[in-house]
């Protein structure tokens, strides 16, 4: 029997034309695949089934303050870098109801809402996602309390990564924080799209025997060293072309140091408090609890909805906010992002992926915010 050549480690080549069979296994398989798609002048994360849902074509142009789609020049799949979701919506849902209560006699049963857990399969991960995913990873399911829900959800999914090859200098900033342009881990399929001339294909990684099994079907051969080398040269035109940069070298102690740095008022004056940033954060796990009661007194509700520290009534106490300023709840996102995050979890809290610089109205841009404050920071040196 001949070998497959679908194994862990391997890089096989799969022509454009015969993508479909990658999605048609997939679906086969029972998973919802859920990939980059168009929807009235947006680019969301949706359902694919065939190849035309995802953005031919297309790519995004963002800037602080600015996201707006323009056609290519060619028919890239994937010629663009991240939108404005993140795909936490799947793995740790913004709206659930965690258990009912109903009223029987003197007492109350409480009926769990475990629901059933969907089978995803995400298409066109970005390195910096899968590190997102690595960071939630730490706090839902690395510490004392697991999170059951994402923990369902983060088990049965499919992770078909791609290797970014938006070669537009934009929001990210990935190198700075060594989380891509390039998959290195967490992914059962990683692809890199390379287009050369009327050549179109991708060369895809296994990385799982889950990823080999998949794609077992697809028409495929092995990749030879100039088409490797042609992936590799697609990543490092990306990684020789971020938009912004951040040294997070002494970070805590940078920040942890200038509580009172008056860069904290100037971009207060700025910050409308909206938490735009927060909720396309692909990290962000803030969250609220609320408990109801019908009009009869007889069945109750927990839920969890998400919510962000950017509002007054996020760090209310008896009594209080104690953050009722936007400069005390801008200086606690940005802290803690790149701070605290490192104390409480072992890693930063920021990826690299830009979207808050994007979605932020005003343009913030916590790159910059991060350099004026490192620049004039007490005991920085003097020009």
């Amino acid at each position: 029997m001949t070998p497959s050549l679908a194994q862990v480690g391997a890089n096989l080549v799969i022509a454009a034309d015969d993508f479909q069979h990658l999605l048609n296994a997939l679906a086969g398989r029972g998973y919802q695949v859920i990939g980059p798609t168009l929807l009235d002048g947006q680019l969301i994360y949706g359902k694919i089934g065939k190849v035309t849902d995802l953005p031919i074509g297309w790519t995004a142009i963002q800037e602080g303050g600015t996201f707006r789609l323009e056609p290519r020049q060619d028919q890239a799949w994937f010629g663009f870098a991240v939108g404005q979701q993140s795909w936490k919506q799947f793995l740790w849902p913004p709206h659930q109801t965690l258990w009912q209560a109903q009223r029987e006699g003197s007492g109350w049963r409480v009926i769990p809402q475990d629901g059933e857990v969907p089978q995803f399969a995400f298409l066109g991960v970005r390195a910096c996602e899968l590190a997102a995913m690595a960071v939630q990873d730490r706090v839902f399911l690395q510490g004392a309390h697991v999170d059951p829900t994402y923990r369902a959800r983060r088990e049965s999914a499919f992770i078909v990564a791609v290797n970014c090859a938006h070669r537009d200098k934009g929001t990210c900033f990935c190198v700075s924080m060594g989380t891509g342009p390039r998959a290195a881990t967490g992914f059962d399929l990683a692809l890199t799209e390379v287009l050369q001339g009327d050549d179109h294909f991708f060369v895809v990684e296994i990385g799982t025997d889950r990823g080999a099994e998949i794609i077992q079907p697809a028409p495929q051969r092995m990749a030879d060293q100039p088409e490797i080398d042609a992936a590799a040269r697609v990543v490092a035109a990306t990684a020789g072309n971020m938009g912004r940069e951040l040294d997070p070298t002494g970070i805590k102690d940078v920040l942890y140091g200038n509580y009172e740095h008056p860069r904290w008022d100037e971009v207060a004056a700025r910050c409308l408090t909206c938490g735009n940033c927060t909720m396309v954060c692909p990290t962000c796990f803030c969250h609220t609890l609320e408990d109801s009661l019908n009009l009869t007194g007889a069945v109750g509700e927990r839920r969890r909805r998400q919510d962000v520290c950017f509002t007054v009534d996020f760090s209310y106490l008896h009594g209080g906010s104690i953050r009722p300023s936007p400069r005390s709840r801008y200086r606690q996102w940005l802290t803690h992002k790149l701070a605290t995050w490192i104390d409480q979890f072992g890693c930063s809290g920021c990826v690299g992926c830009g979207r808050c610089i994007t979605w932020c109205p005003v343009g913030i841009d916590l790159t910059e915010e991060v350099r004026a404050i490192r620049e004039t920071a007490a005991g920085a040196p003097k020009e």
